[in-house]
């Protein structure tokens, strides 16, 4: 049996890509988190919803002697998935050297423990904010990547170098880098979705706890130049990105991953503004949101959707969920939420 890490296990990202391997795949399955935006109540949904043991750790990524103690009680380990990180784009503007810090040494710390232990598959969470303003969408793989917008977006660009120039001085160590798009959405059952501790940046949760009486919701510009003059992004389910995971960790340990290093584009393809996400939010949930427009957000990227087709070949992964798709599950997370349905905060 194969022994996979992944970091973050309890955050947004982490917690439905820990339900997509123990659902489809029969690894050992440790999730290592810090719960510095997230929560070990996670893990009691997780278990819900799979009905299948996995290992947890409590350790900060940066802290390399307990790491490096928490691991070393198994034998191998085959691969990590790698998705802890601080990740608020306006916080990391006004707090750049506590992303640098975080986001930097912890990804650090475990590539100097995959150089010692001789671990050689590894997945990296990146983002579609190390383009920046692109000159031309969508972008591909191959697109230059522009002046990072955010201290967030900079830190994803130095950990796509760090792992461009670490893959080739270790023998037998592939990596593959997966930009995510904007993933959004909860797991079909209702019973997991995005909760994070802090007051939420991301523009779903906010719509959803918009509509239900808990926030406000401001459309950060309306002047862009964009067909309705709000930004555009390619809003991708959360689930479509767990699937990518598992695929390509698949991908390293059945086809070879001929090269050292992989990046693949994790969006829909299509790109969506702020008011149209708004407009199918109201659609699938029959609620009409107040909201206010206000000025420009520091760190912001005016529009940025993807080119999908490398992923589509190589991993054999293409995006199954539709924007209202997201939006209808994640207003089913948050109607389980202000119904007490739902195990929170431990």
């Amino acid at each position: 049996m194969k022994t996979i890490i992944v970091t973050g296990g309890a955050g947004y990202i982490g917690s439905h890509t820990l339900i997509e391997l123990l659902q489809t795949t029969d690894f050992k399955i440790v999730s290592i988190d810090n719960y510095s935006n997230s929560d070990a109540s996670t893990y009691q949904r997780v278990s819900q919803i799979t009905n299948k043991p996995f290992d947890q750790i409590d350790i900060d990524l940066c802290d390399k002697k307990a790491l490096n103690e928490s691991l070393n009680k198994y034998p191998k380990i085959d691969g990590i998935i790698h998705f802890a990180a601080f990740k608020t784009v306006p916080e990391s503007v006004t707090l750049p050297v506590k992303y640098y810090n975080n986001n930097l040494v912890s990804l650090l710390n475990l590539l100097d423990y995959c150089k010692e232990k001789n671990i050689r598959h590894f997945i990296f969470s990146s983002s579609c904010s190390v383009y920046g303003n692109a000159d031309e969408l969508p972008v591909t793989e191959e697109t230059p990547l522009k002046k990072a917008e955010s201290s967030y977006a900079h830190t994803k660009q130095i950990g796509e170098e760090i792992l461009n120039y670490f893959a080739p001085s270790v023998p037998d160590f592939k990596a593959i880098i997966l930009r995510y798009f904007n993933p959004v959405g909860a797991h079909i059952s209702g019973l997991n979705g995005e909760l994070p501790i802090s007051k939420p940046n991301n523009l779903v949760p906010i719509i959803t706890q918009t509509a239900s009486g808990k926030n406000n919701l401001t459309v950060f510009g309306n002047d862009y130049n964009t067909p309705d003059g709000t930004c555009i992004r390619d809003y991708i389910h959360v689930t479509d990105i767990a699937t990518a995971h598992v695929k390509a960790l698949l991908y390293l340990f059945e086809s070879g991953a001929p090269e050292k290093l992989s990046v693949f584009n994790l969006g829909t393809g299509k790109g969506v503004s702020v008011l149209e996400a708004i407009k199918s939010f109201e659609k699938m949930s029959g609620q009409q949101l107040n909201y206010t427009i206000g000025g420009r957000r520091a760190g912001d990227v005016i529009a940025v959707y993807a080119n999908n087709e490398k992923a589509k070949t190589k991993l054999k992964w293409e995006p199954q969920l539709t924007i209202d798709d997201m939006m209808l599950s994640a207003w089913k997370w948050q109607e389980n939420l202000n119904k007490g349905l739902v195990k929170l905060y431990s």
